[in-house]
């Protein structure tokens, strides 16, 4: 397999040139991790196209196109008489079994929890469905308002069995649930999640500062523990102007 690698005063990109996925975009996604990982600062100026294609062995044209994904992102900007500058975009979230508090610390934000409500409630019956419980079987209820810099992001509603985790004993303002279970020995291997859309109901519209009825992406997950037990489910809203869900595919 041929590799080629550059090492650059900033983020180091590796080029794999026998992959089906095109250079470009090989190029565009290691640029956006850089920018999400906070290597790339918001507001640097990065260097013009025929120095970037010159340090990375491509054509212009196709460095011209990894910028063009990023500038179409909202993550580039292009500024006559200035160049090309890193721009503030939405949190852009990968689709895989991690948490939000993860995923947000990793990108380099500050992620601040306000938990709403934590305590014992009787599962209802999708409740119980997704967990393999029994419909009034006492779970774990958390509510969590969850805040990116100063911005309400996102409404988050978990379940969990209560054998699996003691939520009592955990800060949840300040540890995220997942890192809380991994402590707690749970090994979470795989998740079912489904993805949607739907108008904010009132209060949730209210904390997450929009009118009722605005559009909020929405997230379901049941993640399960390499035994194959339901440890985990998830009910979350997101602001979508502030989010989104993003998935690489590629033709094998």
């Amino acid at each position: 397999m041929s590799r080629y690698i550059v090492r650059m005063p900033g983020p180091r990109f590796t080029l794999d040139r026998s992959s089906p996925v095109p250079l470009y975009f090989q190029v565009a996604e290691q640029f956006e991790h850089a920018i999400l990982s906070g290597e790339i600062a918001p507001g640097e100026r990065i260097d013009n196209e025929i120095a970037l294609a010159k340090d990375l062995g491509l054509s212009r044209p196709t460095m011209r196109q990894a910028i063009q994904v990023l500038v179409d992102k909202g993550m580039l900007v292009r500024k006559r008489g200035v160049g090309t500058q890193v721009v503030h975009g939405k949190i852009r979230r990968s689709v895989e079994l991690t948490s939000l508090f993860d995923d947000l610390s990793a990108a380099g934000q500050k992620p601040r929890t306000e938990v709403l409500a934590v305590g014992k409630v009787a599962a209802e019956e999708d409740v119980a469905h997704e967990l393999q419980l029994s419909i009034g079987d006492d779970v774990w209820s958390l509510e969590r308002l969850r805040f990116v810099g100063k911005q309400p992001l996102a409404v988050m509603h978990n379940f969990i069995p209560l054998d699996v985790v003691d939520l009592d004993a955990v800060d949840l303002e300040t540890v995220g649930l997942y890192a809380h279970m991994r402590t707690s020995g749970i090994l979470m291997r795989v998740a079912r999640q489904r993805i949607g859309a739907r108008g904010a109901g009132a209060e949730e519209a209210a904390l997450l500062g929009e009118k009722k009825g605005s559009p909020l992406l929405t997230m379901q997950r049941t993640a399960y523990d390499n035994a194959g037990r339901a440890v985990e489910y998830g009910r979350h809203a997101y602001r979508p102007d502030l989010y989104a869900f993003e998935l690489t595919l590629v033709d094998r």
